[in-house]
């Protein structure tokens, strides 16, 4: 996909980031709607954080932000309410470029795929490097350090994939992920990540987690 029409499912404080594994329960009447269309379609659909100040304007159009993770539906589940359990699997990232009138509950986008840039950059090794060390240490820190953990982020040899891995698993924070969904440069994103792993294991220990 380059330029693409495609259904947006709003959520507050979710990130939905490419080659990440998402699962969601769906209830609401627009989005049974949306998610019946899609399974009829190419079960394509975009992920998008709402603004702040969104409650407001909830049952109506609330403010997106521009740049979102579109997945597929992989598998899913109807159930006998009408709802459906389903497991998106991330795509790629893309831009919102406007939203397009629809006869539809659910709101429809034109959108364009954004690539990511810059994995081969001079200092990718040594950040990814680093945020695999901080993971690490989160993870014994939290009580979670274990083999098959380890084998995870030893697969995770692609930067940009390591770094969309860990930043949906590990960064708490809605605005920070939003900035690391938001960032192409590769080399950049492990900077942005390495530092927010840093401040999370500082704020875990009550030490400095800084290296």
């Amino acid at each position: 996909m380059a330029h693409v029409s495609l259904p947006i499912f709003p959520l507050p404080e979710l990130t939905f980031f490419p080659r990440t594994m998402l699962p969601l329960h769906v209830f609401e009447a627009r989005y049974r709607a949306m998610i019946t269309d899609c399974l009829a379609r190419d079960r394509r659909l975009a992920v998008v954080g709402l603004r702040p100040g969104y409650e407001a304007g909830y049952e109506g159009r609330p403010p997106v932000y521009e740049v979102t993770g579109v997945g597929r539906i992989v598998q899913w589940e109807r159930l006998a309410t009408g709802r459906y359990n389903l497991l998106l699997r991330g795509e790629c990232r893309a831009r919102i470029d406007r939203e397009l009138p629809a006869d539809t509950l659910y709101r429809m986008v034109a959108a364009t795929r954004l690539d990511e840039t810059g994995g081969e950059g001079p200092a990718v090794a040594a950040l990814a490097a680093r945020v695999k060390a901080r993971c690490r240490q989160i993870l014994a820190t939290v009580g979670r350090s274990g083999a098959a953990l380890q084998e995870g982020l030893d697969r995770l040899s692609d930067p940009g994939e390591l770094c969309d891995h860990v930043a949906s698993a590990l960064v708490p924070a809605p605005d920070v992920r939003q900035v690391l969904l938001e960032e192409l440069h590769v080399e950049r994103r492990l900077t942005r990540l390495a530092a927010a792993l840093d401040d999370l294991l500082s704020h875990l220990t009550g030490e400095g987690g800084r290296a």
